[in-house]
């Protein structure tokens, strides 16, 4: 699982690197893991280690929810006066990423079947 974990953190890595290098206004995990994905298609397959030990690693997803937890006690106060305007926002942002991922999947099976 070493080999995995050090993977993740070297594509997080260089995507870090890379939005402060060029200063795009982009999280450098984000770009670490479009990377990720770039180096995935262009190798057109996934590598053995990582079908091999993501799904050990996704059973241990759970322990990151830990300091979201510790973070939702220490912010309590500043939620019970916030927290309707943050569900409001959770919730549009859910609801306008369903409609556009359902929108773009529909596009995509109409290209396909024509």
């Amino acid at each position: 699982m070493l080999d995995l974990i050090l993977c993740l953190l070297g594509f997080q890595l260089l995507g870090e690197a890379l939005t402060r290098a060029l200063g795009w206004p982009l999280p450098g995990p984000v770009l670490g893991l479009l990377l990720l994905f770039a180096a995935l298609w262009l190798r057109r397959g996934v590598p053995a280690m990582l079908q091999r030990e993501t799904p050990r690693f996704l059973g241990h997803m759970s322990l990151l929810f830990i300091p979201a937890g510790g973070a939702l006690m220490a912010y309590a106060p500043l939620l019970r006066v916030h927290g309707w305007q943050l569900a409001l926002i959770l919730l549009a942002s859910s609801v306008i990423t369903l409609l556009v991922t359902g929108a773009v999947l529909k596009l995509l099976l109409r290209r396909r079947l024509q």
